[in-house]
Order: structure tokens, then C-alpha cells, then sequence
């Protein structure tokens, strides 16, 4: 199956070192119009403090471009960094979305960070919600969000012309797969995400949110349906979903939690805003001691 009448956007990439993140730009080819998926804003948790370096490459190049955000896509709440939504929307527009099963998140982490209250867990901090199989536009160029649940239950896959964005759910072939054991995450779950994604045309462009180097080779942040399928460590080959689930729960059993969990969560849950000021003017962030041991 090919691409021939379907939009070939035009995919920036831009990487952050220290959380190992691809965020991207990706531009209607018909028109100046354009989403920005999976933004950071630095943080460096020693000191607590977050500065825009990365989010401001990503600003420059819009404008420098003249292009139109018209959306500001997260593909789930990252554990393993801040999103950098806020301020980008401020500087140049676009509204912020996500899967709607943002509320579990929102209700299961609420509840773990104790949140009160006055957190709520209605979604309502993003702009917008995807549902499944939802279309939606970039520009002329049409687009799909796919929910990809596993990892966690609100991971989306978003199909934007040939150009697809996994999020966590895969990673490049020689990596294989997000891990499934964070609450709400479940490995069966997610090995029938990642059949949704397989099931894409060949020819379609894949791009990862995360690449850790295996064996030391280059760094590499696209794929295609085809590759993915052939070669991917962990789905390829026709495994049997008992297979997938036994491989990953072992897998998963001898990870640590990402060095920036307790802060990402926190802030992504509200769409990267921080927690209300307490009564000096400073916000805070909460440390729920054995919650994630």
C-alpha cells in the first residue's frame, strides 16, 4: 500500500539531550499551517529551576518559517519530562490537546500526589481532547488521533498526512517497545496498541519520542510501518500476545523510574502548567515518599 494521495508533511525535529526527547514540527505541505508535538521546557531538578532553551529553538523556527501553529500535541503525560505547551502557546498560538483518557491519568495520579479538591480531573486544562479514531485537520492536510493505551491509558498515536507519532509506545526496531508498568499501564494493553500502529500502510513514516542509542550506534528518530514490522525486537515475527506480555513484564521488572517521574507527572497532568502559587507566590512540587519504589 502506498502514500500517493496522502500529504507528505514536512517533519523538523528537535532533540533534547538530557531527557533523551525528540519534539517536532510538522507543516501542512499545501499551506503555511503546522502542529508542534511533544515540546520540553529544560528542568534541572537539583536546584528546581526550568529555563526555554529547547522550547525557544522550537519558536525561533516557527517564526523564522512563518508558520501557523494550529496545535500543540501531547502524545501522553511523559514521566520523563516537562511539557513546554504554556509558554510556546503564548509566543505563537495553537491549541493544546490531548486523548481524552487524560481524566484516568488525571484521577490516578490526583490521587497519588494528593492533589485536593481544587485539581480537577475533567481534562479541562488542555484546550482540546481527541477521541479515537477522531479526525481533525492541519491546515488542508488531514489528520487522525489513534488511542495506543499501555503505557499509560491516555497514549495517542496521531496520524498527520504519511508522518505518524508514537509517542512511547514504540521505539526504533532495535529497541522495541515502551515499558507497561506504570499505574494504569498493562502490557496486553499495549501489544494491541501496537498492532493499530502496524496495521498503517508500509510506506508510512513512523517517528519515535525517545531513542537511547542500543549498542552505541547513532542517534535515529524515524522509521517506517514496514521496518517496524519486520524488525522491531519485540513485536516482530508474528509473537503470539502471551509472548509480548511475558517479554515486556520481564523487561519492565528490572527498569528504575525515570530520574524526572514525580515532577513530569505533576505538571503534564495539567497540561505543563505549574501548581498554584501557595500563599508567598511559589509554586511547589510534591515528593509522595514509596509511591513509585
Amino acid at each position: 500500500m502506498t502514500t500517493n494521495l496522502i500529504a507528505q508533511p514536512n517533519v523538523a525535529a528537535f532533540f533534547d539531550k538530557d531527557s533523551n526527547t525528540f519534539s517536532y514540527v510538522v507543516k501542512d505541505p499545501a499551506s503555511s499551517s503546522c502542529a508542534i508535538v511533544d515540546s520540553v521546557l529544560d528542568f534541572d531538578y537539583a536546584s528546581g529551576g526550568t529555563s526555554t532553551t529547547s522550547a525557544d529553538e522550537i519558536i525561533a523556527y516557527v517564526t523564522d518559517h512563518k508558520l501557523k501553529v494550529e496545535w500543540l500535541i501531547e502524545t501522553h503525560v511523559h514521566a520523563d519530562h516537562l511539557s513546554a505547551a504554556p509558554y510556546i502557546q503564548k509566543k505563537v498560538g495553537g491549541k493544546i490537546g490531548i486523548g481524552s483518557h487524560i481524566t484516568t491519568v488525571q484521577e490516578t495520579f490526583g490521587t497519588i500526589f494528593n492533589e485536593g479538591a481544587d485539581f480537577l480531573h475533567d481534562g479541562s486544562q488542555f484546550d482540546h481532547l481527541f477521541t479515537d479514531g477522531e479526525q481533525f485537520m492541519i491546515g488542508d492536510m488531514a489528520c487522525t488521533a489513534m488511542h495506543t493505551p499501555g503505557h499509560t491509558p491516555a497514549c495517542f498515536t496521531h496520524v498527520l498526512g504519511d508522518a505518524v507519532f508514537v509517542g512511547d509506545t514504540l521505539f526504533m526496531p532495535d529497541a522495541g517497545s515502551a515499558r507497561a508498568d506504570f499505574p494504569g499501564g498493562d502490557a496486553g494493553t499495549l501489544f494491541d496498541s501496537v498492532q493499530k500502529i502496524l496495521a498503517l500502510p508500509d510506506d508510512y513514516r513512523i517517528f519515535m519520542c525517545h531513542d537511547y542509542c542500543p549498542n552505541g550506534r547513532e542517534l535515529e528518530y524515524q522509521t517506517t510501518v514496514k521496518q517496524q514490522r519486520e524488525e522491531n525486537i519485540h513485536v516482530k515475527k508474528d509473537i503470539s500476545k502471551a509472548a509480548f506480555i511475558e517479554l515486556r513484564e520481564k523487561r519492565d521488572a528490572t527498569l528504575a523510574m525515570p530520574r524526572l517521574i514525580l515532577p513530569s507527572l505533576q505538571i503534564n497532568m495539567r497540561a505543563g502548567h505549574m501548581p498554584a502559587p501557595e500563599d508567598n507566590g511559589m509554586s511547589y512540587l510534591k515528593v509522595p515518599l514509596n509511591a513509585f519504589k
